[in-house]
């Protein structure tokens, strides 16, 4: 009985090996174009992925978009062309450890750091001076409010923020409902990378499937798409480093809810209500009790945790009547 068991241990080991050196998906054509049609810059030695499209010929206005965990710049896609017609300069980056830009490892993830590369990006396309629309969601909303405290502080050096509009982001930690794997990555200890090296996309699409809407769930192939942005330069591997940041928002929640609070240019949330991350009425109720000034939009009440790809049409609407509004 003994040598079976043996037999069995000595099949699995190299079984074992060769599935945990999977190599990453094949980018679909999209997101091959998406690549291409991008650019890289270097930060401290690191190299950061942008997209940087010019729209409105003679329009002084531009937008920086930042993106949701776990995925990336390409969550803009479908809305992108439509920034295009109403902004000069459409921006947007992978931040650290995301998509296509570099991913450290041993690596101390943090909010700080990712504002510091937005500026460094805005100085890089030589736009620091310039007046900036902040477009947010989710993971992008924190690195939002922690570039609007700087703001508020006057320091130069730092970006002018002339609009925020915020979506579908965890700002408040008491309303917050972290998924179960990002519980299990995020306070592992020593089980973490163990877990990130065994994660695959079955376990990664059934993971995010429920953050969806129930009529607007991503196709198997725009899953795949998510899948080749996290598994880029083994994201998978620095997954348990980027949760830190749900971290980091509780102890730094004075500091980021309260920018929020007591800036006074124009801000804006836009809320897919069936989130389960960030639930209706708890989160909206706590949102329009703090920030009394703030306009919000409900999307259709089977809109849920990515509006911008959920409901393109609905998000862009709601971003433009804000824009258009100051």
């Amino acid at each position: 009985m003994r040598e079976w068991w043996v037999q069995v241990g000595l099949l699995a080991v190299p079984l074992l090996a060769a599935y945990l050196h999977i190599p990453p998906p094949q980018l679909s054509p999209a997101l091959h174009s998406w690549k291409s049609s991008g650019k890289f810059f270097t930060y401290k030695g690191l190299r950061i992925f942008y997209q940087d499209s010019v729209g409105v010929v003679g329009s002084p206005e531009i937008v920086v978009l930042l993106h949701g965990f776990p995925t990336s710049s390409y969550d803009w896609y479908k809305i992108w062309e439509g920034l295009t017609l109403r902004f000069h300069r459409v921006i947007a980056l992978d931040f650290l450890g995301f998509g296509f830009s570099d991913k450290p490892r041993p690596h101390h993830y943090s909010i700080f750091e990712q504002a510091s590369i937005v500026e460094a990006l805005l100085r890089h396309l030589g736009l620091q001076n310039r007046r900036i629309n902040l477009l947010s969601h989710d993971y992008g909303d924190i690195v939002a409010q922690e570039l609007l405290y700087r703001f508020k502080q006057n320091r130069s050096g730092r970006l002018t923020i002339k609009s925020l509009c915020l979506s579908n982001g965890g700002i408040f930690p008491e309303t917050h409902r972290p998924l179960l794997l990002q519980k299990l990555l995020k306070d592992g200890g020593m089980l973490s990378p163990i877990l990130t090296r065994l994660m695959n996309f079955f376990v990664f699409s059934r993971g995010l499937t429920p953050v969806f809407g129930p009529y607007t769930r991503p196709s198997e192939s725009e899953l795949w798409d998510m899948w080749a942005g996290i598994r880029n330069n083994d994201g998978n591997l620095v997954i348990d480093s980027l949760l830190q940041y749900i971290n980091q928002r509780k102890k730094f929640r004075r500091r980021w809810v309260g920018a929020l609070a007591s800036v006074t240019i124009p801000i804006h949330f836009i809320y897919g209500p069936l989130d389960p991350v960030n639930p209706y009425p708890e989160f909206l109720d706590l949102y329009r009790k703090t920030l009394p000034r703030s306009t919000v939009s409900i999307l259709d009440d089977h809109i849920s945790h990515y509006p911008q790809l959920e409901d393109p049409m609905g998000f862009l609407n709601a971003y433009m009547g804000f824009i258009n509004s100051f």
